[in-house]
């Protein structure tokens, strides 16, 4: 890996949909209002940043319900493990690589 920065993705440029891989990753599913509480955005931010998410595969959605309250939740795809280590491995030659 001659230049790390090359790798990085930038469907992750952006703090919100790296917190949203972060919060997919280390669990199964999360859904819409934790994402929302624990990102402390708008819904219109979080559903942007989803979609741009899902478009490129990298999450799922599950649509359902609870009782009579709807209720979507997010997990993260194959591809979109692989594409977010990735990132995070450029990300770490990026650090080693600046001494």
């Amino acid at each position: 890996m001659n230049n790390p920065i090359q790798h990085l993705n930038k469907i992750f440029d952006s703090r919100i949909r790296l917190g949203i891989m972060s919060a997919v990753m280390v669990n199964d599913a999360v859904n819409f209002n934790d994402l929302k509480e624990l990102l402390q955005i708008t819904d219109g931010n979080l559903a942007s940043h989803l979609k741009t998410l899902e478009e490129n595969t990298y999450i799922q959605v599950q649509k359902g319900f609870i009782g009579r309250k709807t209720n979507t939740t997010y997990a993260v795809t194959q591809q979109g493990q692989i594409a977010f280590k990735a990132h995070l491995a450029a990300l770490e030659a990026m650090i080693k690589n600046m001494h």
